[in-house]
């Protein structure tokens, strides 16, 4: 009964499917009210005054909220932000400078889509006419547009600041100076990946209900990290934690965006707390634009140095992360991963990268799938061919010269100050690159470089990488044995879309010895199913959840063998669990059904990452005359440590992959000068389409187990999004070679394409 391993479909898609899936639009309570948000139309602006008066006389208005109302009550709330910004103010000399990031601003806003005041009615109509009512009487301020602006200091987006730069983090690894000194090879390049976010199947929702005869707050539409948001709105409400249950229903993906702590997460429970009503909100598309966490928009400027055979002596740069308004709860994920994690898989003994925070009158950045990790291999990897054609060395040779080997495992990476140090766990980098070569027929399409085939220019690239995964400290899963026999599974990991229905009930199968039929509904993410949990995010579901799920079906079938002993009088070791049921020495038996309710909880603690790796490879046409790029053929391989479901596994590398190329290719979140946001729609916002990517191969590996977990598992729930834009902008430089187009910028558009060649061909004509 090895289940670990076996492609079993999906459990949750026969009903989501067929269009039974619950999701927070979908829950309803009687005489619910409707909450709306009215936004700053400014990007930067004084508060002087917001009229309610007549919008809180419109029929059905039952409750209307500004900044200074929540102020005059004392509730000038916070938005969580990274506690560790404290601590990097040591970087700097001097302290973090960031705006007060209030649930609704009292005295100004710093963005377009920043809420200013809530409107809550009996109905949505109700409610969003009474917004159209509210006099909002604001002073434009000069905006910060961009990283550029920012540096300019003409005008701040805090006003307490010295400059519009939030911060700094520095990761370091052997000594720079003395490596760059001495390297015969030196090349610098500036580099810039785009603003753009991850664009949900679901918005955002919540329905929020208050039970004043019990105390008890229960919050429906929680995701990624319940426990946590808990944490923060018991302080907030002034309510102990245990008195709150956040509920997790269906969820439309997830990505990073979803789950961190939005004003909206505690704008919602307070409303049904003061109004004693159900309180209800759904999201738009509009505001999600606006308001939803957006990611990347970094510039880099990056230096390599090589001996003349290859090896990467030093690397060393800036990069520059346009933060938006505020840092927000995970907001410098991505500017450290790409300063910590920048060498990738080489081995690259000397570095240094310094990550710089600058403020703007933007949509405040949080994470997106492979934060940081899909920006710096777009930098590294662009760098490695240039500088292999430089070196006039073999790209795929200079980069297996480079991998690190699997007898340098664990592999120490760049120090972060003040978030410490790490290592790789294990693996051979090289593995995945010659297997993702023969894959793709390497040898075979190398006669394609450059060619010219029906008006076409033809180009193939390749890429390794690695993914960060399964970030601590630790996960809870509980075990309950229910009327029928069957085990029920409880997690604190939630379900954003990955499949961990099926995933855990394959762990727990195999971890009690059960078909999987004996296994009960797998119930995920809501604060009421175990003591403690932390969620899902950074590729942790598989390693911590299975491994808590591991710890508690062995304490379950502790507790059974100690219960049947109980009840037959004997010694714990005359009793064994064997083919679902209790069994004595002396014949008799218990079937799990007669030892309903008995239960186990457990906690797997771990704060050792996982790497997963691998190597991706794509085959593109180039159409000189539009800049439309084709992808003809895109393989990605990685090695996960040890595979649970191949077929879910497969789901999230595609998925990944095809966020990676709209990203590369056509995503782009763009700001006018004033800070307007210009792409705030689907009409303007380009998302890839079923058949823009036909031609994705995917291949997992499980060689090398990960010695950090007992499942041997590694996280992969981002691997195929990391080196896509590295991979595609060489393979679009190798297609262009002969005009000499070099990309240096993402998304590369058919526009962008276009401008590149043209721009070629008036510098050579």
């Amino acid at each position: 009964m090895s289940f670990i391993g076996k492609p079993v479909r999906r459990f949750e898609d026969e009903r989501l499917v067929q269009g039974h899936g619950r999701y927070a639009a979908d829950h309803n309570h009687d005489g619910q009210a409707y909450l709306v948000t009215l936004r700053s139309p400014h990007a930067h602006a004084r508060i002087v005054r917001i009229d309610t008066e007549a919008a809180s006389r419109h029929p059905g208005v039952l409750l209307i909220r500004t900044g200074a109302d929540y102020a005059a009550e004392g509730l000038a709330v916070p938005l969580p932000q990274p506690p560790v910004l404290g601590r990097t103010s040591r970087l700097r000399g001097g302290r973090i400078i960031t705006p007060p990031n209030r649930i609704l601003p009292v005295d100004r806003v710093r963005y377009v889509g920043e809420p200013v005041a809530v409107v809550l009615a009996s109905s949505a109509a109700a409610a969003e006419d009474a917004a159209d009512l509210v006099g909002l009487d604001i002073a434009a301020l000069p905006a910060v547009s961009d990283r550029y602006a920012a540096e300019k200091g003409g005008a701040l987006v805090a006003e307490a600041a010295a400059s519009n730069e939030m911060g700094r983090l520095v990761a370091v690894l052997g000594d720079v100076e003395p490596a760059f000194a001495a390297a015969p090879y030196r090349r610098r390049e500036r580099f810039f990946v785009q603003r753009h976010t991850a664009v949900m199947m679901e918005p955002r929702g919540l329905l929020a209900e208050w039970d004043a005869a019990s105390g008890r707050l229960t919050v429906s539409g929680a995701a990624k990290t319940p426990f946590l948001n808990r944490r923060t709105l018991a302080r907030q409400l002034g309510l102990d934690e245990h008195a709150i249950s956040l509920v997790e229903n269906d969820v439309g993906g997830g990505f990073g965006v979803r789950g961190e702590f939005y004003p909206e997460d505690f704008l919602i429970p307070f409303a049904a707390k003061k109004t004693g009503r159900p309180v209800k909100w759904v999201e738009d598309r509009r505001e999600h634009f606006i308001a939803s966490n957006h990611a990347r928009d970094l510039h880099g400027e990056f230096e390599i140095a090589c001996g003349l055979d290859g090896t990467i002596l030093g690397l060393r740069g800036t990069v520059h992360a346009d933060m938006g308004a505020y840092i927000r709860t995970n907001g410098a994920t991505a500017p450290r991963n790409v300063a910590q994690v920048m060498a990738g898989p080489y081995r690259i003994p000397n570095i240094r990268i310094e990550a710089i925070m600058i403020a703007t009158n933007k949509t405040p950045i949080g994470t997106y799938r492979g934060p940081g990790r899909f920006e710096g291999d777009f930098f590294r990897e662009r760098l490695i061919d240039m500088a292999a054609r430089d070196l006039g060395i073999d790209r795929v040779a200079m980069r297996r010269r480079n991998l690190i080997p699997p007898d340098a495992m664990p592999w120490q990476h760049a120090r972060v100050e003040p978030y410490g140090g790490g290592e790789y766990d294990s693996g051979d980098y090289r593995e995945t690159l010659d297997r993702c070569l023969a894959e793709f027929r390497w040898d075979e399409k190398a006669a394609l470089q450059g060619k010219v085939i029906d008006g076409r220019h033809h180009g193939i690239a390749i890429g390794c990488y690695i993914e960060g995964g399964a970030s601590g400290p630790h996960e809870s899963a509980r075990m309950v044995v229910e009327d029928d026999g069957r085990i029920g599974v409880y997690v604190g990991s939630s379900s954003v879309g990955q499949g961990i229905e099926t995933i855990f009930a394959q762990i727990a199968a195999d971890a009690l010895e059960l078909p999987m039929t004996r296994i009960g509904a797998v119930r995920h993410g809501s604060t009421t199913h175990v003591a403690d949990g932390v969620g899902s995010h950074a590729s942790r579901s598989t390693v911590m959840g299975g491994s808590a799920i591991l710890q508690a079906a062995s304490a379950l079938k502790a507790a059974l063998v100690a219960e049947a002993a109980r009840r037959w009088d004997c010694a714990e070791d005359q009793v064994a669990m064997t083919e679902g049921a209790l069994r004595a020495g002396d014949g008799r038996v218990l079937a799990l059904g007669e030892l309903a309710g008995v239960s186990a909880e457990s906690m797997f603690k771990n704060n050792r990452r996982t790497y997963a790796y691998g190597a991706h490879a794509a085959h593109v046409a180039v159409d000189p005359r539009t800049g439309a790029v084709t992808i003809l053929d895109y393989v990605a391989v990685e090695d996960v440590g040890r595979i649970i479901n191949p077929l879910t596994l497969h789901g999230q590398a595609m998925g990944a992959i095809v966020q990676g190329l709209g990203g590369a290719l056509l995503e782009q979140l763009v700001y006018d000068d004033t800070g307007q946001l210009l792409t705030g729609s689907l009409a303007d916002y380009l998302l890839p389409t079923a058949e823009d990517f036909p031609s994705i191969r995917v291949f997992a590996l499980e060689s090398h187990p990960s010695p950090t977990n007992p499942l041997g598992a590694k996280g992969a729930g981002e691997g195929g999004i990391v080196p896509v834009g590295g991979v595609i902008a060489n393979a679009v430089a190798s297609a262009l070679s002969a005009f000499g187009v070099e990309p240096h910028a993402l998304p590369l558009s058919p526009q962008r394409v276009w401008a590149l060649i043209e721009e070629a061909r008036r510098a050579s004509p």
